[in-house]
């Protein structure tokens, strides 16, 4: 893990909850005490209603694939083995309009297709950081 090459979040005040709880393995996002809206970046105010009161709800990790982009060429050289790779926006389940920045893992990038159903994976990159990914969702059983 001290190979990690590529660059890590820097928690803030705003965001140190949703890292903590990546590393704890769940996904959460800011929700606004007063009106209910799930809001990702987090942020002091709720872009709907102004509110500065909110705080943090679990997700179910399900999600669909809102848009994505396949990238080809390397960004820096700790990124070289991995293209190409899909770079995603995902909306989760809970709620439309929030949208997850992440990456879209185990799969091949000429399969990805806006729409798909999605699940959250978490990748421990170092001690300290876990990163939220998603992956294509598990088909259901009949």
């Amino acid at each position: 893990m001290a190979d990690y090459e590529k660059p890590l979040p820097q928690p803030t005040l705003d965001t140190e909850p949703y890292w903590d709880a990546a590393r704890r393995h769940e996904l959460v996002v800011q929700r606004c005490a007063q009106c209910g809206y799930l809001r990702f970046p987090p942020r002091p105010v709720c872009p709907r209603c102004q509110s500065m009161q909110s705080d943090w709800t679990p997700l179910s990790g399900r999600g669909t694939l809102y848009t994505f982009s396949v990238v080809a060429h390397p960004v820096g050289k700790g990124f070289r083995n991995d293209v190409p790779y899909v770079n995603a926006l995902v909306e989760p389940v809970e709620q439309q309009g929030c949208r997850i920045p992440t990456n879209l893992v185990e799969t091949d990038p000429e399969q990805v297709k806006i729409g798909m159903a999605v699940e959250v994976v978490f990748a421990d990159v170092t001690p300290e950081v876990t990163l939220p990914k998603f992956r294509p969702a598990a088909k259901k059983r009949s």
